[in-house]
């Protein structure tokens, strides 16, 4: 899983920031687009703030100079941040981002729209864990898994261990739970000889990172996908000696 360490040193201007972690999204050229659409459809949404290129940052980047930046925003309360960044990165499906709704109704709401020009990832249907499911990549290549299941936490990141990195899922999410203040493990289920899956490799695990919830779990089988900077997670640090404790404890 990518990471960026985040200090904000713009003391003209406070933010408050939803979570402590947050979902950042790369786009090429989309940004805008893709949020207008998330918010569109999910409720509880909204824009928080926009941010432009100024001249330093588009001499490092290439993109034009006061093009938009990043856009903070909300879906159902949770906090993301997408940026336009350019051609570099492209979204890998490992990365994906649970919605747990509250009504069949809702899951068909979402689903027609996400499915719109998007690739079904698993069919919408019911399953052994869940009366209703689907998971779908959307026409902006961000991934969602739609659920039957009522959440405080409606918006959940999934990270899923395949590629360079299967069947660590497990170690990942004490490494990650050993680093993070206020964290801890809800639920871990592993795979045994009847589940067709690698044995003791993580089937499902629930786990806190500062108060958000979080998801992780090896692939049923070594998928060809990998992380990549396209989906990373933003730590908001008040302070340097905060940036510098997961800096040094995350590299």
């Amino acid at each position: 899983m990518e990471t960026q360490v985040y200090f904000e040193s713009d003391k003209t201007k406070v933010i408050t920031h939803i979570q402590k972690i947050a979902p950042f999204l790369w786009f090429d050229d989309e940004s805008e687009y893709a949020v207008n659409f998330y918010i569109s459809i999910f409720r509880n949404s909204k824009v928080n703030f926009r941010s432009y290129y100024n001249e330093e940052g588009s001499k490092a980047s290439g993109q034009p100079k006061g093009s938009l930046m990043t856009i903070n925003f909300q879906l159902e309360g949770y906090e993301f941040t997408a940026i336009n960044g350019g051609p570099a990165f492209k979204v890998s499906p490992v990365i994906s981002f649970f919605v747990n709704c509250d009504s069949v109704e809702e899951i068909d709401f979402l689903w027609n729209r996400l499915t719109d020009s998007g690739k079904i990832m698993m069919e919408i249907d019911k399953y052994p864990f869940s009366e209703r499911y689907g998971w779908v990549q959307d026409k902006f290549g961000i991934s969602w898994q739609l659920i039957l299941d009522r959440r405080e936490q409606k918006i959940t990141p999934c990270l899923m261990f395949s590629g360079d990195q299967h069947l660590k899922a497990e170690e990942a999410i004490n490494f990650y739970t050993s680093i993070f203040k206020n964290s801890s493990i809800i639920q871990m289920e592993h795979y045994t000889k009847d589940m067709g899956g690698p044995i003791g490799a993580v089937v499902h695990c629930r786990f806190n990172l500062e108060n958000t919830q979080f998801v992780a779990m090896d692939s049923h089988s070594n998928l060809p996908y990998n992380f990549n900077p396209a989906i990373s997670m933003v730590i908001y640090c008040k302070t340097q000696q905060e940036l510098d404790y997961y800096w040094d404890k995350l590299t």
